[in-house]
């Protein structure tokens, strides 16, 4: 899960920062390689960045541990777009595969866990 919140804080950031190519090495550091041509084929699909599933980047986020099982971990990764009471919110739901501690997959809605670990852009 550990691997997760970093994986994430450091990849928003670098979307947000925009200048380099840090977002892209992220993702060759994080993720497996069948997943990155899943999030490739997804991002041509979809105008939208495949991690965050947006074209934006979020305001905060959050990762939760969900589940363990048959050699992976799963986790909630929910992400914040604004602020305040009009706030809106995606949750993922990420796989790690345990031998490798690489994130194996990305996919759309997620039950919230127990325990997690959390950021916000403006460092709260």
């Amino acid at each position: 899960m550990d691997r997760v919140a970093d994986f994430y804080g450091a990849y928003i950031d670098a979307v947000d920062d925009g200048t380099d190519d840090l977002g892209s090495e992220l993702r060759a550091h994080y993720l497996t390689e069948d997943l990155r041509q899943r999030l490739a084929a997804w991002e041509e699909a979809n105008p939208a960045d495949g991690v965050l599933r947006a074209q934006d980047v979020p305001s905060h986020w959050d990762v939760r541990y969900h589940d363990s099982g048959a050699g992976h971990v799963f986790t909630t990764v929910t992400l914040t777009w604004g602020t305040g009471p009009d706030a809106g919110h995606t949750r993922l739901a990420v796989q790690s595969d345990l031998s490798t501690k690489l994130i194996s997959d990305i996919e759309d809605g997620a039950q919230e866990g127990a325990s997690g670990s959390n950021g916000c852009r403006d460092g709260a």
